[in-house]
C-alpha cells in the first residue's frame, strides 16, 4: 500500500520541529480529513532557505509527505521552494495511494503559506505565490480521496 519511502518518512521523520523566530510559518488544514500541517521558514537575506522544520497532526501519509516537503524545500531559493508541487512530494516519496494525494496537497500549501507569511512580514512579492488557503479541501476537489 505505501513506498518503502513513505514508510521510512513516517518511521524517521526529517525536521521535525519548531523554529524560534521563522522567516515564516505557515498552517494549512483539511476538514474533511483532520489533518493539520505547520511548516516554519528560517531565510536567510539572499533569499535562501537555511532550516526548515515542520509539525503534523495527521495519518501516517501526512507525517511522510511533511518531512519529504522539507528535505526537498530545504537549502533551495524562495523561488525554488514555490515550485515544489504536490506531484513532486508524491513523486520523491514513489508515490501515494489516490486516498493520500491530499496529504502531498497540504504539504504544497504549506509551503506556500509559509512562503505567503515570509513575503509578508518582510513586505515582498514572490513572483508566482497566490495567497494560500486555510483549508485545502476546497482545492483538494478536484483530486481523488
Amino acid at each position: 500500500m505505501y513506498s518503502e519511502k513513505v514508510m521510512d518518512h513516517f518511521n524517521n521523520p526529517r525536521n521535525v520541529g519548531e523554529i524560534e523566530n521563522p522567516s515564516g510559518v505557515g498552517t494549512v488544514g483539511n476538514v474533511k480529513c483532520g489533518d493539520i500541517m505547520r511548516m516554519y521558514f528560517d531565510i536567510d537575506k539572499q533569499g535562501v532557505i537555511r532550516d526548515v522544520k515542520f509539525k503534523t497532526f495527521g495519518c501516517g501519509a501526512a507525517v511522510a509527505t511533511s518531512s519529504m516537503a522539507t528535505e526537498l524545500v530545504k537549502g533551495k531559493t524562495v523561488q525554488e521552494a514555490l515550485t515544489v508541487t504536490n506531484k513532486a512530494v508524491m513523486e520523491a516519496l514513489d508515490g501515494l495511494p489516490p486516498v493520500k494525494v491530499h496529504c502531498s496537497l497540504l504539504a504544497e500549501e504549506a509551503i506556500h503559506a509559509a512562503l505567503w507569511d515570509y513575503a509578508q512580514k518582510n513586505g515582498i512579492v514572490i513572483q508566482g505565490l497566490e495567497e494560500p488557503v486555510d483549508d485545502i479541501a476546497e482545492k483538494a476537489k478536484d483530486e481523488e480521496y
